[in-house]
């Protein structure tokens, strides 16, 4: 587990709440500034009544007194003015302390699912994936970006789970076969009256017993090579054509073909691919030997290939027990056989999570249609090398500074 150490934060910060008061007050600060400005400016050029008389004109004060037209304009002038800006400066200190805190509480407020969003991502463990934030706040950004934070975690919970999955049931699998060896072994050694026959067939069931983890435990990593590389550039690329990959995965099985009585029949037109070879033929055999595995005697086994307005395809299919479409997507996922889940069913339970993995490397797709009598068709499609450079893909590594 990766530890990010973080900083002692400071005691006053600038933090995305500050900011935006600050920002806020600034504004406040300045637009009151300009209106007292206008005011005063305003004020100094309406009161000039004094300048319509005639010059020497006097005005008679309240007290009696008697007083230059324009000399008394500049007073009132000079009154108003100073009145003007000592009630307008101390209206705008008032408003400015007002407006700051308000928008203090109202940023407070409306970053309130930011800290919820915070807090939630520093209980996350293991054990508390199931947390969500569910806001329930007024429709805009923050709500948007915690709907976007619960579905990462959705898909997160979703992926601890099935990685759980995959790991308990690949343990499973291997503890089957080291479990039948061990088993056969004790027994054998247990009897003192075993003779050579005996341990011949002991030998034979441990051989049998690590040939099939062995087998697994060599799809596991094709799975993982696959699986590293999708979404990425492929460690290795050359052209390949994907009818060749059929022609040998069939050669591969004819012995188990021909036990069965299987009719077999093709339509391989050139089908050519870039990518990484031993993958592509991988995917191929692994669709071979699925039709072959899963199907019945005297049974029927069909392939195509072609090309097809820059894409290539790959058709298998086979006639074998009944499969409902509901449950075609789970074949695609880790040690799913058929719609079964059981260690006892032969093979590994890895071809079609190959075959997906191998897929996604590549840039293509799959699907798979349960058929009407029983058995399973799948269709790989790939780009066609025609649209597909041949560059060898590096990786590099960046110190960390």
């Amino acid at each position: 587990m990766t530890v990010y150490p973080t900083r002692r934060r400071p005691r006053l910060r600038p933090t995305l709440r500050l900011r935006l008061t600050l920002l806020n007050g600034v504004l406040l600060v300045g637009a009151g500034a300009v209106l007292v400005l206008l005011a005063w400016l305003l004020v100094d050029s309406a009161l000039r009544p004094a300048d319509e008389l005639r010059p020497g004109t006097t005005v008679v004060l309240a007290d009696g007194s008697a007083l230059d037209a324009r000399q008394w304009q500049n007073q009132v002038v000079d009154a108003a003015s100073r009145e003007l800006l000592v009630k307008g400066l101390a209206a705008l200190v008032a408003i400015s302390v007002v407006g700051v805190a308000g928008a203090y509480a109202v940023a407070g407020r409306a970053l309130r699912p930011l800290h919820q969003v915070t807090a939630t991502a520093q209980r996350l463990g293991e054990e508390t994936l199931d947390q969500r934030i569910r806001y329930a706040g007024a429709d805009d950004e923050v709500a948007e970006l915690a709907g976007t934070f619960d579905a990462m975690l959705d898909r997160i919970g979703a992926a601890f789970d099935a990685q759980k999955r995959f790991v308990a049931n690949a343990s499973h699998e291997l503890r089957t076969p080291l479990a039948v060896m061990r088993t056969e072994i004790d027994v054998t050694m247990a009897d003192d009256e075993a003779d050579v026959g005996e341990y011949r067939r002991m030998a034979t069931v441990v051989r049998d017993a690590s040939e099939r983890a062995n087998n697994l435990v060599d799809a596991l990593l094709v799975l993982a090579r696959s699986e590293a590389q999708s979404g990425r550039r492929l460690v290795r690329k050359a052209q390949t054509d994907l009818a060749d990959g059929v022609c040998a995965a069939l050669s591969a099985v004819k012995r188990e073909t021909e036990r069965l009585k299987l009719d077999v029949t093709t339509a391989l037109e050139p089908a050519p691919v870039v990518g990484d070879p031993g993958l592509l033929e991988r995917l191929a055999g692994n669709l071979i030997e699925n039709a072959v595995r899963y199907n019945h005697l005297h049974g029927r086994l069909w392939a195509r290939t072609g090309a097809d307005g820059g894409q290539v395809w790959l058709v298998v299919g086979n006639t074998g027990f009944e499969v409902e479409q509901a449950d075609v997507p789970g074949l695609f996922e880790p040690f799913r056989r058929g719609g079964r889940e059981r260690t006892g069913a032969r093979g590994s339970g890895l071809g079609l999570s190959i075959v997906r993995a191998v897929c996604d490397a590549h840039g293509g797709t799959v699907s798979a249609v349960a058929q009407p009598g029983g058995g399973l068709e799948v269709t790989v499609t790939l780009p066609a090398a025609d649209t597909t450079p041949i560059v060898a893909a590096s990786a590099t590594v960046t110190p960390t500074p």
